[in-house]
């Protein structure tokens, strides 16, 4: 999305979970909305490995690389410092369009169509 030169409008109608807001916050910095009654939530990646220990090892390795490179694609465009954001993550975290508009993850919540 940050490869696009034009402008990206997002909107949340209903539910904006796990990638889902991660795409939701991408937005163009003032054009990320929610309308009133949706839900938005975030939290670390998840997976699961079975194998040798070693591929378990190379597995986990691979998970926290990809949770720590999304807390910083978070902090980029939410503006909050990255212990916050960890802390955040940490679990499934739920929010209303007002908490993710003051958490910095969408810009305006919306009732209507703007003309």
């Amino acid at each position: 999305m940050q490869y696009i030169q034009n402008p990206i409008s997002t909107v949340c109608m209903g539910q904006a979970c796990s990638m889902g807001s991660l795409l939701l916050t991408a937005g163009t910095k003032g054009k990320r909305y929610s309308l009133p009654h949706a839900s938005i939530m975030v939290h670390q990646p998840s997976g699961g490995a079975e194998g040798q220990a070693s591929d378990i090892a190379i597995h986990a390795k691979e998970i926290l690389k990809a949770r720590d490179r999304l807390n910083r694609i978070y902090s980029r465009h939410t503006n909050q410092d990255i212990s916050v954001i960890e802390s955040a993550m940490e679990r499934d975290n739920f929010m209303t369009p007002e908490e993710a508009l003051a958490f910095g993850l969408i810009d305006e919540v919306i009732a209507k169509r703007k003309k």
